[in-house]
């Protein structure tokens, strides 16, 4: 059964970090596309970043600059650091674990991470 499970998420002021995690189970971590997605109250879920397995990463525009992906194929954990938070930054993150060869698609059950004065 694979779960992923994120956490790191909580309030923080503009100009704050906060740093998610996402460990994986279940599936063969190290042949995974790993991403970060978020969807604020009214709108479409949208990419963050993703890292290949290759260690490459993208960004959306929004996050460049200011948010890190990375991941730990040990742990089986991918990590998104966030710096400088905007309060456009609040929304619902969510990990996703996305393999093309197998047809596998996977998330999480999302973490809440509020931008507030």
């Amino acid at each position: 059964q694979v779960q992923l499970v994120e956490s790191g998420g909580g309030l923080v002021q503009p100009g704050g970090s906060l740093r998610l995690s996402c460990q994986a189970s279940g599936i063969f971590f190290r042949l995974y596309r790993m991403g970060w997605y978020r969807q604020a109250p009214g709108k479409q879920r949208e990419l963050v970043a993703v890292i290949t397995d290759g260690n490459d990463t993208n960004y959306a525009v929004s996050a460049k600059g200011r948010f890190t992906i990375s991941r730990d194929n040990a742990k089986n954990t991918v990590y998104l650091q966030m710096n400088s938070l905007k309060p456009e930054d609040t929304a619902v993150y969510y990990c996703n674990a996305y393999r093309v060869v197998v047809r596998a698609d996977h998330w999480g059950q999302g973490t809440q991470v509020t931008v507030s004065a």
